[in-house]
């Protein structure tokens, strides 16, 4: 097969390929843009792979850097551009079924291509749009299918994580995984215990927004690969009523995580410490306790405005994403309507501050202040107060009063 027009991505490239065939040497794009350029996907970079070594490439190019010398990744530097080239290379040794003990230059494409994850990413491009296909990878692209390159057990003794790729590839292509394969997941499934958690929470966030999650997590529940996520170990029956769901449009990593917490039931405690397993960023943890809480009272049709005030304008739109994937959402027009209509939408538009109750209320710092600030906050929200100074320094002192 031969691609008459490759993407502009691979045009400024092709001069460092032809300048390594130049001096006797092999040079190919290899893995997921090659992929992607025959499915039309779009491609976010380019991976070289070539015969010639780390010193041999570095006597060719003036001006390289070590990034990754030792596995044999040297980046080119050309015309403000960096490229990573790596040497055609065998592994051996997995013991922790994740990074290889030992790393073998070779000149022999077909060494190197036999020790990738499965046969679509095991495709070869010559810089003149010439595909290399020695495993069958073009046949399973047109028939949708994610077969692994030889014996599916050795490839995952190698990278366990190749196990989550297979379902999030599933998920993000709409591809089925070849039997054996299946099998080889199931088989291994145990091996996940052994790859860093945020590694798999990576493949996972990705098979939640591919553009066929129910795929991705079919084959992620029948092949017991959640048993041994955060959290999920005992979740078989639960995740599975999410394969029963038809409104999959979740755009970002928030709602996909308040979607599963929902199901899940937890509440704001636990949404914190389940987050913290999968190893989560702090602010995402945030966000989705604000998310949750929205979503909950979008279901019983009772989003009040203090929730809508607390949650802001985004989280409320993740919200109602999360929402509709079970059909409880509101119409987008409804909801920004209701939100625009908040007196307020930050706490630095109440029209008092600390240093006024200090100063014209007689207000003392400390918690009292707080919970003085917080109560006149939500009557405004809620309309009970106009957010007006006078009205509000007046109602300061009334609470005061009564204690």
């Amino acid at each position: 097969m031969k691609i008459k027009q490759l993407p502009a991505i691979f045009e400024p490239a092709r001069p460092v390929l032809q300048k390594i065939e130049a001096a006797g040497y092999e040079a190919y794009f290899v893995g997921g843009c090659v992929r992607d350029t025959i499915l039309h996907d779009d491609i976010h970079d380019i991976d070289i792979a070539t015969s010639a070594y780390p010193s041999e490439i570095k006597e060719i190019f003036n001006r390289t850097v070590d990034t990754g010398i030792e596995h044999g990744t040297v980046m080119i530097l050309d015309h403000g551009n960096g490229y990573e080239t790596t040497t055609f290379r065998t592994e051996s040794g997995y013991q922790d079924y994740r990074r290889p003990d030992k790393v073998t230059f070779v000149r022999s494409l077909s060494e190197d291509l036999k020790r990738r994850d499965f046969t679509i990413n095991a495709l070869a491009l010559r810089e003149d749009g010439e595909v290399i296909d020695l495993f069958n990878g073009l046949a399973d692209l047109q028939k949708h299918l994610i077969r692994a390159v030889g014996d599916p057990n050795e490839r995952f003794h190698e990278d366990a994580l190749r196990m989550m790729r297979a379902v999030r590839f599933a998920s993000k292509l709409n591809f089925v995984i070849d039997g054996p394969t299946l099998t080889g997941i199931k088989e291994n499934a145990p091996l996940l215990a052994k790859i860093a958690v945020e590694r798999i929470r990576v493949e996972f966030e990705k098979l939640m927004l591919g553009q066929n999650p129910v795929a991705g997590l079919k084959d992620f529940i029948s092949t017991g690969l959640y048993k041994y996520c955060p959290g999920l170990a005992n979740a078989r029956d639960i995740l599975s009523t999410l394969l029963l769901l038809n409104h999959w449009k979740l755009e970002n990593e928030a709602q996909l995580w308040a979607a599963l917490c929902i199901q899940l039931q937890l509440g704001q405690k636990e949404i914190g410490k389940f987050l913290k397993k999968w190893k989560t960023a702090n602010d995402l943890i945030t966000r989705v306790k604000k998310v949750v809480p929205a979503v909950r009272e979008i279901q019983q049709k009772s989003l009040m405005p203090v929730t809508m005030f607390k949650t802001g304008q985004e989280a409320l739109q993740d919200a109602n994403q999360v929402a509709k994937l079970y059909g409880w959402a509101i119409p987008n027009q409804e909801l920004q309507a209701a939100y625009q209509q908040l007196p307020i939408k930050e706490s630095k538009e109440l029209a008092v501050d600390g240093k006024m109750l200090i100063t014209k209320a007689g207000i003392k710092p400390g918690p009292l202040m707080g919970k003085i600030i917080q109560q006149l906050t939500t009557a405004v929200i809620n309309g009970k107060l106009a957010n007006d100074t006078g009205t509000l320094l007046n109602e300061a002192r009334k609470i005061m009063e009564e204690g």
